[in-house]
């Protein structure tokens, strides 16, 4: 079931490989998504509504002929519609929002994947993906880490670094 390393690659899977593999095959069947999309669905629908949200499934047309490629849809597949549980009246704050999700989404899968959204309200049970925030760092060091990443101009590649140093710093 899991991918065999190349020759000469030393090392074991790591569990989310071995996990995502496993996984994913049994969630594409049943909901048409994968752990990917459930793993950023935070950043896709942002902090308010990553508590309150999550992907329930994907309806993907039937395909008619398997042979016709059309270029605007994603190379012969046809746009799906993802449903999303929202719980309460958030839902209704969150169908505002739809048309900007959508465009993340389609953004995260690199191609058109879906052209609509349906919104049900039910109880959404999260289960956090990612491991819990790191500890606070100390004074000393914040400070280290400040001057170590002081002199970078990309201020992008600058938070990117600093967050990766916090995670770093902090197990310790």
């Amino acid at each position: 079931m899991a991918e065999k390393k190349a020759k000469g690659q030393k090392g074991a899977l790591q569990i989310a490989e071995l996990t995502n593999t496993l996984v994913d095959p049994i969630l594409a069947k049943k909901a048409g998504i994968n752990t990917m999309l459930l793993g950023i669905w935070d950043e896709i629908v942002g902090p308010e509504f990553a508590d309150c949200s999550r992907p329930d499934k994907i309806i993907w047309p039937k395909q008619r002929d398997m042979g016709a490629r059309n270029s605007e849809q994603g190379g012969g597949l046809s746009p799906g519609q993802l449903t999303i549980a929202c719980e309460g009246s958030r839902a209704l704050f969150l169908s505002h929002q739809q048309d900007e999700i959508l465009q993340r989404i389609n953004a995260f899968f690199g191609f058109p994947a879906l052209n609509r959204i349906k919104i049900v309200q039910k109880v959404v049970v999260k289960h956090d993906l990612r491991r819990k925030k790191p500890r606070k760092l100390s004074t000393r060091e914040q400070k280290k880490l400040t001057e170590m990443v002081d002199e970078i101009e990309d201020e992008r590649l600058k938070e990117a670094l600093t967050k990766l140093g916090k995670a770093v710093l902090s197990k310790k």
